[in-house]
């Protein structure tokens, strides 16, 4: 059926009916927690000096992440001028992003090349090996002044980011460049699952394929396995790139990318049970509710806010806004909203773990020529954002206080009747059908986890004019 859509930001304003899972996850430590004090547009944590001799595009390729202890971290691509050798700066922030200061430095201590492409951050949440929860990883592509070569290393540190040791070597390829027929490594990306470490990349150095998608997995961050495909296009011309995956509530992952080449950098998805064996799932591409199509170097993160399936937070390279599913990555299900943060080649998104309705967004600027890249960073409140007042002020016209979710769908039920029944709306103009399965209060405290035990359904109000009720299914609203 359809609806008019209405209600996208007043949607983002409501908690999650289900906390997101963690696979196999030790339980986490009490600890003092960064979480912003406020929300902020484009603050700039690093600038290039002026006339200093960086290379164009000075910096690129920014990541974020909140480490257990609640301190951010941030690193990027540095074009600073060589010698010495490039290497990726560790910068940290107590204040939940808004100062930031430089703390360390990852560093080629192996080739001789420098740290020049594509970091990636991330915190073990289990031991991997010797080495311990907590360890924070920064695996990037090690490439030589020339550019002759490409090597995804990986490098560790157990000192919160101050000191970084090396760890291992998961893949080398030739010359990086972005021309089919050459055979670079790129774009690492680090996730664990159960016992294993595994690490998603592009990879052009299958002859059948101009570029595909790959991951190596490991147990003890020392040998890595043999290559797995994950996306692999019979179109020797297609160049799937930039991958990363996130888990969702339900137990699948959403595993997004790139395809250039054929595709015109397009952003595709697909959703699976098994981060390992993504190639046999099916492939979506990422189409909004105003019909953009979103293109190039993608990131994804999952939030609880937005209802009982939290949302999907996807950031493309040509656009500012982010693009946010809360039906678990179904299709139709994408709507765009707008964020203060410019557009940048492949921009870092990061939820704030204690209160995962603070979304950062960073970005280093865009690929060359462009002398003008900084690194910035922009926190926005999810539940304060987009059409939240819309939201309200329909809440308060209909002296409304409480949501609920009925068979998984975001429902506002005004207390008209006893006992209190969901509304399935068959078009928009019937909206007094009762759900087949009755009471609202029976279908509340079937869902997971017994969440609505804590809701009083005495509070909620009856409407101020007449007997009907609110329906909000998804990101869309009928009165």
């Amino acid at each position: 059926m359809r609806f008019r859509s209405l209600l996208w930001g007043g949607l983002l304003s409501l908690s999650a009916v289900l906390a997101a899972p963690t696979a196999n996850q030790e339980p986490p430590t009490l600890a003092k927690r960064a979480v912003p004090t406020s929300t902020f547009s484009n603050n700039v944590i690093f600038s290039p000096p002026s006339n200093a001799g960086w290379t164009d595009p000075r910096v690129l390729y920014a990541r974020s992440i909140q480490l257990s202890d609640g301190s951010l971290l941030a690193t990027w691509e540095n074009y600073s001028p060589e010698p010495p050798l490039v290497y990726f700066p560790i910068y940290r922030s107590t204040d939940g992003g808004v100062k930031w200061t430089q703390i360390g430095k990852v560093q080629d201590t192996v080739n001789n090349w420098g740290l020049r492409y594509q970091p990636d951050l991330y915190e073990l949440p289990r031991a991997i090996g010797k080495y311990p929860k907590g360890t924070i990883l920064c695996t990037g592509n090690s490439i030589p002044t020339d550019l002759s070569k490409t090597k995804i290393d990986v490098y560790a540190s157990t000192d919160g980011g101050k000191t970084w040791k090396f760890a291992s070597s998961i893949a080398s390829g030739g010359e990086a460049r972005p021309n089919n027929g050459l055979t670079p490594v790129w774009e690492p990306h680090m996730m664990v699952y159960q016992d294993k470490l595994v690490c998603y990349y592009a990879d052009q150095r299958d002859p059948k394929h101009g570029q595909k998608l790959s991951h190596q997995t490991t147990t003890d961050l020392v040998s890595w396995s043999a290559l797995v495909n994950d996306v692999a296009d019979s179109n020797y011309n297609a160049r799937p790139g930039m991958p990363g995956i996130t888990l969702l509530p339900n137990g699948q992952y959403i595993f997004v990318y790139e395809t250039c080449g054929t595709q015109g950098c397009r952003i595709f998805y697909r959703l699976t049970s098994d981060p390992l064996n993504i190639l046999a799932a099916k492939e979506y591409a990422l189409v909004s509710d105003k019909g953009t199509r979103p293109v190039s170097s993608p990131t994804v993160v999952w939030s609880s806010v937005g209802g009982a399936n939290g949302s999907i937070i996807v950031s493309a390279g040509s656009q500012s806004q982010i693009f946010v599913n809360k039906n678990l990555g179904a299709e139709n299900s994408w709507v765009e909203f707008a964020t203060p943060q410019p557009n940048a080649y492949t921009r870092g998104l990061m939820v704030f773990k204690e209160n995962d309705n603070f979304l950062a967004i960073i970005g280093g600027g865009w690929l060359p020529p462009s002398s003008t890249n900084q690194v910035s960073l922009s926190v926005i409140d999810l539940k304060k954002t987009g059409l939240d007042a819309i939201a309200q002020s329909v809440l308060a016209a209909h002296k409304l206080e409480k949501f609920f979710s009925c068979f998984y769908q975001t429902v506002m039920i005004s207390r008209v009747v006893d006992p209190y029944k969901c509304i399935a709306v068959p078009n928009e103009r019937s909206l007094d059908s009762p759900v087949s399965l009755g009471p609202a209060t029976t279908e509340i405290n079937s869902l997971k986890g017994g969440v609505a035990a804590s809701i009083d359904l005495n509070l909620v109000e009856k409407h101020a004019y007449d007997d009907r009720y609110i329906l909000v299914v998804g990101d869309q609203m009928i009165v």
